[in-house]
């Protein structure tokens, strides 16, 4: 089990200490010892095995919103497991790698434990069916930070992505324009694919959706005359 010593209370530390000193399963995550710090864990048979002051964390409360960005604390992490327990070295060395992480965001882990699959069965894609779709499914999405706008996909049964930064300043330049521009991304890679497999595509842009629907279903019939996006819209209807 993995432990973050710092997020419980006093209770559940004297709670969990007796069982700590009898087992050697667990891997505890926690602040250095100090004067002002009592974090460390008052184990008489623990060792250290990693210590570094990357991005290990997210930042507090980050579920109400759903960002996934890291933050990087002023304290060090360190990680401490039992002495009658053992780690090989790769695995020590890969903990100490993701402490030491620069990353400004969170890499999506993927694992085929059993807790693993009922938890994502649980989730919002979960419950839609996407982890078991027989296609291919693309996550999108796009970026316009001051007048650059960038476009990527993410294919989650390949586990492989593609990205692009969109020209074209004279249409010029929106956040709609960049999801737009990574959904096409997204539909010419499938289209390139020998076994044309249905898709989802994922996207967090309400307007790429709105925008999208009015080309979708029987008795439509829109235009592109005034869509400052024509050009992108066009391409996407194509292939659709």
């Amino acid at each position: 089990m993995i432990i973050n010593w710092p997020g419980l209370n006093d209770k559940e530390k004297a709670e969990l200490i007796p069982t700590l000193s009898i087992t050697d399963n667990w891997i505890l995550l926690t602040h250095p010892q100090g004067a002002s710090n009592k974090s460390q864990p008052s184990l008489g048979e623990s060792q250290m095995i990693a210590r570094a002051n990357g991005k290990c964390s997210r930042h507090k409360g980050w579920w109400r919103e759903g960002k996934d960005e890291l933050a990087t604390h002023s304290m060090t992490t360190e990680v401490w497991i039992s002495t009658r327990g053992q780690i090989s070295e790769a695995t020590r060395m890969a903990i100490q790698v993701a402490l030491e992480e620069e990353s400004t965001k969170e890499t999506p882990s993927f694992g085929t434990e059993d807790l693993e699959e009922i938890h994502r069965s649980g989730t919002e894609a979960g419950l839609l069916g996407i982890y078991n779709f027989p296609g291919a499914v693309y996550a999108t999405d796009g970026s316009n930070d001051k007048g650059v706008m960038g476009a990527g996909y993410f294919k989650l049964d390949e586990h492989r992505d593609g990205c692009c930064q969109l020209g074209r300043g004279e249409e010029g330049n929106s956040s709609n324009r960049a999801e737009l521009g990574a959904a096409c991304l997204a539909l010419k890679d499938s289209k390139r694919q020998q076994d044309r497999k249905p898709i989802i595509l994922l996207s967090d842009s309400a307007c790429f959706l709105s925008s999208s629907q009015k080309w979708t279903g029987e008795g439509k019939s829109p235009s592109m005359h005034g869509n400052p996006d024509a050009d992108i819209m066009r391409d996407i209807v194509q292939l659709l």
